[in-house]
């Protein structure tokens, strides 16, 4: 057998044994993920995107700008001061 072959069949080999270590670790790491789904916490969400109601830019939770609704007591979500700004306006000539 020529060098050539020999170093073909060694790199196949060894991509099969990776793709079958690989195959086996994932089915490990699955089974984790499972469990995590049964009962157990990971952890926090690192952050929820909401829709700001003048804009309509999507917007992480935790760096919006809050404000309370007169209305109907619920808490909004601004991506600006600006938008905060002019739905406060808005609520103002709505009244």
């Amino acid at each position: 057998m020529s060098p050539v072959k020999i170093i073909i069949i060694a790199v196949l080999l060894y991509l099969g044994y990776r793709l079958l270590v690989g195959d086996w670790n994932k089915k490990k790491d699955h089974g984790a993920d499972k469990s995590a789904l049964d009962g157990q916490d990971e952890g926090p969400v690192a952050d929820v995107l909401i829709e700001d109601p003048i804009c309509h830019k999507l917007v992480p939770k935790q760096q919006a700008i809050r404000l309370k609704s007169n209305h109907n007591n619920e808490i909004l979500y601004f991506c600006s001061e600006e938008c905060c700004n002019l739905f406060v306006r808005q609520e103002g000539e709505n009244e």
